[in-house]
C-alpha cells in the first residue's frame, strides 16, 4: 500500500478555467453561484451531497464527503473561460436555453455578465459546425499554446488565485489517432511549431495547463491529454490529469444496466442506442468526423463491462450500434433511446426498452464541479499523472498504458471512495463483513 499523502490545506481562491463556455460550462458556473446564494441545491454532486462510510457499519460514521476530505469550499471558486463566441456568461446561458431565465438566470445576471470568455485557440478544421470571431491569432500552434499559458498566468494574478484547475468543456473535435508527434514532449512541441494537423486545439490547452502546473480534465471524447508526451509531462511536473468524455445520459444508463446483466449472467444479443439532441453539442456531432470521436467513446463501454472473451456464451455475438441525430427542437433536452435484446435460462429471449429524457448539461454540471474539486485535492496531496480513481465521471476513463479501463460504475464508485479513505488514513472497505458473524 502506498503511504498516505500529506495534503496541503485548501487555502485561498481556486480558479476554475473552462475551455468552452457553452451550455455545460455556463450551467455549471450558474449552478455554483445559485448554490452559493441559497437558491438551488447541488444535486448530482458527490463532493457536496454524498456521505462516505468509515469503519464498520456498527460504528455509524458516515460524514458528508465535503466534511471528510479537505476540499475547497464553493465560495472559494472563481471562474474563467475561453470560447470562440464572445458572449458573456449570461448571454451564453440564455442562448443555451438550459436554465430558466427568470427563475435561475436573472437573480445572478450580474455575476454571469462579469465572466467574459478569453479569445479561444480554435480551428474549424477540428470542429466543423462551429465558428466565431473571438479567436487567437498566431504564426503557429506553439505560439497559440504560449498565449494560453499567458492567459493562465494573467488570470491567476488578476483574480489572486492560490491554485487553478482546468476542465475542458468544449465541443467534440474530429477523430484523431496518436502518432509519433505525440510520443515525446520534444516531438510534440516540434509538431506544434510545424502546425502539424495531428495537434488539435484541446491538446494546446492540455499542454498549457500541464506546463503551468494546472490539473487538467478532458470532458470530451477527443484525443487531448491522453497521449504519452503529456502523460509523462504531467508526472514529471506533479500535475494530476484525467479524462475523458463526461459520463452523462445514455452511457450513464449503460454503465448502470450492463453490470447488472453480467452479475446475473444474463446474455445480451444486441444493444441499439439512438440519441436526439438539439444543442451546440448535437450540431457539432452532426459532422461525421466529430461523431466518429464520440462513437469510439460510446462503443467501448459494453465490451469492457461484459468481457465477451471471458463469457463468449453470453456476449461474444453482441451487436452494438450507436446513433446520434441532430434535432434542433429538442435543445439541451436530449432523448436517449435503447433497445436491449437479452436472453436467459435455456436461451429464451427477452427485451428491455429504455427511454431516457435527460438534460445533458444538467447531468454534466455536477461532474465539472466534482472534477475541479477532486483534482485540486489530488494536486494538494502530491498526486500526479493519470487519476484513475476519477473514472466514475468519464465514458472513456484514462488509464496507464496497457491497462484496460474499468467501466462498471459501481466498481468505479468503490474505487473513488476507497481512494478518499486512503487519503485520510481510514481503513479500506471491502464489504467482506465476516467479523460481524464471528
Amino acid at each position: 500500500m502506498t503511504e498516505r499523502p500529506d495534503i496541503r490545506p485548501a487555502e485561498g481562491k481556486l480558479g476554475v478555467l473552462l475551455p468552452g463556455f457553452g451550455a455545460v460550462a455556463t450551467t455549471f458556473v450558474a449552478g455554483v453561484e445559485a448554490v452559493r446564494q441559497g437558491i438551488a441545491k447541488p444535486v448530482g454532486s458527490l463532493s457536496q451531497m454524498q456521505t462516505i462510510r468509515l469503519g464498520k457499519r456498527t460504528e455509524d460514521r458516515t460524514p458528508l464527503i465535503k466534511d471528510f476530505v479537505p476540499l475547497a469550499a464553493l465560495d472559494q471558486l472563481v471562474f474563467g473561460a475561453w470560447d470562440p463566441i464572445p458572449d458573456d456568461g449570461y448571454a451564453s446561458a440564455v442562448n443555451a436555453g438550459v436554465l430558466n431565465r427568470h427563475e435561475h438566470l436573472e437573480p445572478i445576471r450580474g455575476f454571469l455578465e462579469s465572466i467574459e470568455p478569453m479569445p479561444a485557440a480554435f480551428d474549424t478544421e477540428y470542429v466543423k459546425k462551429l465558428d466565431g470571431p473571438n479567436v487567437k491569432r498566431a504564426a503557429n500552434k506553439k505560439e497559440l499554446a504560449e498565449q494560453i499559458r499567458e492567459d493562465i498566468r494573467s488570470f491567476r494574478e488578476t483574480h489572486g488565485c492560490q491554485r487553478l484547475v482546468m476542465v475542458w468543456c468544449g465541443s467534440t473535435e474530429i477523430f484523431l489517432r496518436g502518432g509519433p508527434q505525440h510520443e515525446t514532449l520534444q516531438a510534440f512541441e516540434a509538431a506544434m511549431e510545424a502546425n502539424d494537423p495531428s495537434i488539435a486545439p484541446s491538446m494546446l490547452y492540455a499542454y498549457a495547463a500541464i506546463m503551468e502546473g494546472v490539473p487538467y480534465a478532458n470532458g470530451a471524447p477527443n484525443l487531448s491529454a491522453d497521449i504519452p508526451a503529456l502523460e509523462r509531462a504531467a508526472v514529471e511536473r506533479g500535475v494530476p490529469i484525467g479524462g475523458k468524455d463526461f459520463k452523462t445520459g445514455q452511457t450513464l444508463m449503460k454503465t448502470i444496466l450492463a453490470p447488472g446483466f453480467k452479475t446475473r449472467m444474463i446474455g445480451v444479443n444486441g444493444w441499439f442506442s439512438t440519441n436526439i439532441l438539439g444543442n451546440r453539442d448535437g450540431e457539432v456531432l452532426d459532422d461525421p468526423a466529430s461523431f466518429k470521436t464520440k462513437e469510439e467513446s460510446k462503443l467501448g463501454v459494453l465490451e469492457h463491462i461484459l468481457q465477451p472473451n471471458m463469457y463468449p456464451d453470453l456476449y461474444e455475438d453482441l451487436y452494438h450500434k450507436v446513433r446520434i441525430n441532430y434535432y434542433p427542437p429538442r435543445g439541451d433536452n436530449k432523448e436517449g433511446w435503447d433497445n436491449i435484446d437479452i436472453f436467459g435460462w435455456m436461451g429464451y429471449p427477452m427485451q428491455i426498452k429504455v427511454d431516457f429524457l435527460c438534460r445533458d448539461s444538467i447531468l454534466a454540471a455536477p461532474i465539472v464541479l466534482d472534477l475541479a474539486l477532486f483534482l485540486d485535492l489530488a494536486h494538494r496531496a502530491g498526486m500526479s499523472g493519470i487519476q484513475e480513481w476519477l473514472s466514475f465521471y468519464f465514458k472513456s476513463p484514462q488509464t496507464a498504458p496497457g491497462l484496460y479501463p474499468e467501466h462498471d460504475i459501481f466498481i468505479q464508485h468503490m474505487k473513488l471512495k476507497n481512494t478518499l479513505r486512503w487519503m485520510m488514513g481510514e481503513e479500506q472497505i471491502t464489504h467482506l463483513g465476516l467479523d460481524y458473524y464471528e
